[in-house]
């Protein structure tokens, strides 16, 4: 027993051949690597309309699938009532400008008489007291009638403008570009604020790709970043969007941030309510390490690495990561620069003398 500990301890003192080790530098570099997320697409911007006044439907002048652009007429409606209240308020607001420049008229009268009497009565016993005070009331009154007017014919005016407003809502328009993709009334029908929708219009020449980034890579999320992503009707075609919106806010059940990317869809092959498959980009807060994949050993007791430290052997416990071409990230206690065996074996025991030459990674 003592004779095999010797021959052991003279083993592991020997120097291993140099013409066989070749050593190469831990190197630090900035990895990234691809998530497969799920995402929705989504219209990038939709809108329900509905009837803002009560009245019949005249005509619907788009259907399904029908591509608009702002401003254009959709529907038109038709309310007698409305606008029989807009001519009586029309009238009521030219019947009240009408009185307020009679009254103006008198006012004017009643201001020049004032203005005689108070000139004559510069001269004694030329005009009596009380004729000069009546002209002064008659003149203040005037006045009043002329501001009420003008207050009620202002009132009248609104009226007429708030009534031609709700007749300007019997059309009903497109707010923006898009294309119906719901039609749920037709002529004839009753509508109004409570009736329930009349078309529904989404913008689908641009679109929202919405990711649930899981909370661990929430705070890399870089705006303005391009991502890749996937759909099942379109095998083997690659979409890309550019990443414009952040949540900011963690979802407790998924724990997840929802983001949104902006994605042209000039071309018109993606639809809302597609599944997508992103690939996101991850990249570590910081540097990884990284080694040849033929410098880890792995034994069913320990993964480690054969660092070289003043000419000897010396075991570092590492965990395999994430692969980054010929290379492989390696979590442990090494440092950038560290020297180890681009082929290690757990034949060579720590501590054992190394001659060793050294060569770059490839």
């Amino acid at each position: 027993m003592k004779a095999t500990r010797f021959w052991l301890a003279l083993m592991g003192a020997c120097t291993v051949s140099a013409q066989s080790l070749e050593v190469v530098q831990v190197v630090s570099r900035a990895l990234e690597r691809k998530l497969r997320l799920p995402a929705e697409i989504l219209p990038y911007q939709q809108v329900a309309l509905h009837a803002r006044v009560a009245g019949f439907v005249e005509t619907v002048e788009v259907d399904r699938g029908s591509e608009v652009t702002q401003g254009q007429l959709l529907v038109r409606l038709a309310a007698p009532e409305l606008t029989a209240q807009l001519a009586e308020a029309q009238a009521k607001a030219q019947a009240l400008e009408a009185q307020k420049i009679e009254a103006a008229a008198r006012m004017a009268a009643a201001e020049s008489t004032y203005q005689r009497l108070k000139e004559a009565s510069a001269t004694p016993g030329a005009v009596a007291g009380n004729e000069l005070v009546l002209a002064e009331k008659a003149l203040e009154s005037a006045r009043a009638t002329v501001r009420a007017l003008d207050s009620s014919a202002r009132a009248a005016l609104a009226s007429e403008e708030a009534l031609r407003e709700l007749t300007g809502y019997l059309r009903v328009t497109a707010p923006f570009d898009g294309i119906i993709t719901e039609r749920r009334v037709h002529p004839g029908a009753l509508v109004g604020p409570s009736a329930g929708v009349l078309l529904e219009l989404q913008q689908l020449r641009r679109l929202r790709l919405v990711v649930a980034v899981p909370e661990a890579h929430a705070a890399n999320v870089v705006r303005g970043a391009w991502v890749t992503f996937t759909v099942p009707a379109h095998p083997g075609r690659t979409f890309r969007g550019a990443v414009a919106r952040l949540a900011q806010s963690v979802d407790t059940k998924t724990r997840t941030m929802p983001v949104e990317a902006d994605v042209d869809n000039a071309g018109g092959a993606l639809a809302p309510g597609m599944y997508a498959e992103v690939a996101w980009p991850v990249r570590r807060p910081r540097p990884s390490l990284l080694a040849p994949p033929s410098s880890i050993v792995t034994t069913t007791e320990r993964s480690f690495v054969i660092r070289v430290r003043e000419g000897r052997a010396e075991w570092v416990d590492v965990t395999r990561g994430a692969p980054a071409g010929d290379l492989v990230e390696v979590l442990g206690a090494l440092a950038p620069g560290d020297e180890i065996l681009r082929r290690a074996s757990d034949e060579i025991r720590e501590g054992t003398s190394l001659q060793v030459r050294r060569a770059q990674p490839r």
